[in-house]
């Protein structure tokens, strides 16, 4: 019996080192970082910090979510975003608005930051949805400016959409999660200058 015993732990122990040195590697996403702004004379004398961007935990730590169902999140065990995603979005708006060359500045916003105007944000969805007919990558957030100076939010821009992915690859995935929050910043970029362009006067 003693005998059986130690075949069991031995054999229990081989299966466990086995395991640990075939572990499957954890690969690492990013997004595309958008090329540097090229730097021009600016005649605005509009400054805006940009403060950190809300979500829920899961987008605020590694893991690469999936949608399942209606109310169910789950997570990809081996595949994680190089930062949280809610990084990765306030980056990526900090660097686009940097390149319009539309502003005088645009900073983090931190306890010594300037700005009249604080940009907000919140991100709701950032995660593969497969419907079972098809999988795609959904992004939705919410943008307010702030103004400093009146104390009020005087514009806001809510993005909901889907890009639709061509196979269950995670790098698929990341790349239409990639596009498609591109094109809702720009939306973002765009809803902000508009909103300066007509009512820049007033807020002067």
């Amino acid at each position: 019996m003693h005998r059986t015993i130690r075949l069991t732990l031995a054999s229990l122990l081989a299966l466990s080192l086995s395991a640990c040195g075939g572990s499957k590697p954890i690969r690492y996403y990013t997004l595309q970082v958008p090329a540097a702004p090229t730097l021009t004379a600016n005649t605005s004398s509009i400054t805006l910090a940009v403060a950190s961007v809300n979500g829920a935990q899961i987008f605020q730590s590694g893991p690469i979510a999936y949608r399942i169902g209606v109310n169910e999140i789950g997570t990809y065990q081996f595949s994680q975003w190089a930062e949280p995603p809610v990084n990765l979005v306030r980056r990526r708006l900090i660097r686009m608005l940097r390149g319009s060359g539309d502003y005088q500045s645009v900073t983090e916003l931190g306890t010594n930051s300037g700005g009249q105007f604080v940009i907000r944000g919140r991100l709701y969805d950032f995660e593969e949805v497969d419907s079972g007919s098809s999988i795609a990558a959904l992004v939705s957030m919410e943008f307010d400016l702030y103004d400093r100076k009146s104390g009020k939010v005087v514009w806001s821009h809510y993005y909901s959409q889907s890009e639709p992915v061509q196979t269950k690859d995670i790098s698929a995935i990341v790349t239409a999660l990639d596009l498609n929050l591109d094109r809702g910043l720009k939306e973002v970029a765009a809803g902000l200058n508009q909103y300066f362009s007509t009512n820049l006067g007033k807020q002067s």
